[in-house]
């Protein structure tokens, strides 16, 4: 199922737009949250439904994670329970990544057939293979799919990135030719490459030659400095197709985001909201607060006013700085709230400003506060 962008606004490279899936229609720039397990840290699914900024940007696809869900609790039972939206009570569009960055955390050991590796829940042995992680993920039954890639840590040799680039192409081509589920199920494409510009522009070239559904740009914010990335994505940008989406994997913070959407990019995930927001650190407008300190003890005023999350609405600063401080586990709940409200947030500040023509004054707005 080709996903195909239909472009709303354009201010210079930045743009709004939207991609029909097979489970509803989702806008763009869109930000992803992580439910790695089928379920976002700290909350209920059902709860994701109710998280909606200030201009009513809410969530609209949802990430799950294929290697904590084929090792628990296995994709035939997802698949026997009506397939992960259903199964994890979300419903709507989502997308399954393949595993392949968490495997590769664990340095496994890697060929060319694919990659084995033992399971962190009992140690048990396991190969992935590109054909492997294509069947598993049509279990899951997503509605986007990505191909298995090799994601080396940075900084890499350029002879480790070079033979990550052939072999990431060499498996996108395999998964393409092992999928079966083409009617309602999109598989993305992965450009690898380091910070080596050359080796990123060949990457999405043989990508792109595969003719596939969307296309991501893997391999970044794993070590390198923005200053690094941002030549690394331009020279993937500029190869991959226009009129399809374009996700970059694993970024979130602030200034990211807005440089990435200010060259074209579409789509996010990141697990930095609610990772922040189980240690109490909480996105504002003006910066990170961190809800521990002492001088929020008498504090009843929101996190950040004018917001319209539920912790905001209905909670003070010294109540939550009370629930973090002694571990309740809805001090964690209440902190993640904010946060992905404050990420859906920003994102619908960035589609209303490329809709006015005002893109480069909230990319100046936000570079001044994060950078």
């Amino acid at each position: 199922m080709k996903l195909t962008l239909t472009v709303h606004h354009r201010d210079g490279a930045a743009r709004t737009g939207s991609l029909r899936t097979a489970r509803g229609e989702v806008r763009t720039p869109v930000f992803m949250p992580v439910a790695t397990r089928g379920t976002v840290r700290s909350l209920m699914t059902h709860e994701l439904a109710g998280l909606a900024s200030a201009d009513g940007t809410s969530a609209e696809l949802l990430l799950a994670n294929t290697y904590h869900l084929m090792l628990r609790p296995g994709a035939e039972v997802v698949q026997r329970l009506g397939g992960l939206p259903r199964f994890s009570g979300w419903g709507g569009p989502m997308l399954t990544d393949s595993g392949g960055y968490q495997v590769f955390s664990l340095s496994p050991k890697v060929t060319d057939e694919g990659a084995t590796f033992r399971s962190t829940y009992d140690g048990s042995v396991h190969l992935l293979t590109p054909e492997g992680a294509v069947g598993t993920q049509e279990l899951l039954g997503a509605d986007i799919q990505m191909v298995l890639d090799v994601c080396p840590a940075l900084p890499a040799p350029r002879s480790v990135v070079a033979a990550a680039v052939r072999r990431t192409a060499e498996w996108a081509a395999r998964a393409r030719a092992a999928r079966r589920r083409v009617d309602d199920q999109s598989l993305f494409g992965i450009v690898q490459g380091g910070v080596d510009p050359d080796l990123r522009r060949e990457s999405a070239e043989r990508t792109v030659a595969l003719d596939l559904d969307g296309y991501a740009v893997g391999g970044l914010s794993v070590g390198e400095t923005r200053d690094e990335m941002l030549p690394a994505l331009d020279a993937a940008l500029a190869v991959l197709p226009p009129d399809q989406p374009r996700y970059l994997m694993g970024v979130g913070d602030p200034v990211s985001m807005v440089e990435a959407v200010a060259r074209g990019v579409d789509m996010f995930d990141c697990v930095l909201p609610t990772r922040l927001a189980r240690h109490g650190t909480l996105l504002t407008d003006t910066g990170r607060l961190n809800i521990k300190r002492a001088e929020f003890a008498a504090d009843d005023g929101p996190v950040q006013p004018g917001c319209p999350c539920v912790t905001c609405t209905t909670y003070g600063r010294g109540y939550l700085r009370h629930l973090v401080a002694v571990g309740e586990a809805s001090g964690a709940a209440l902190c993640t709230v904010h946060n992905l409200t404050w990420v859906l947030g920003l994102v619908g500040r960035m589609r209303a400003a490329i809709a006015d023509g005002t893109f480069d004054r909230l990319r100046a707005d936000i570079a001044a506060v994060w950078a």
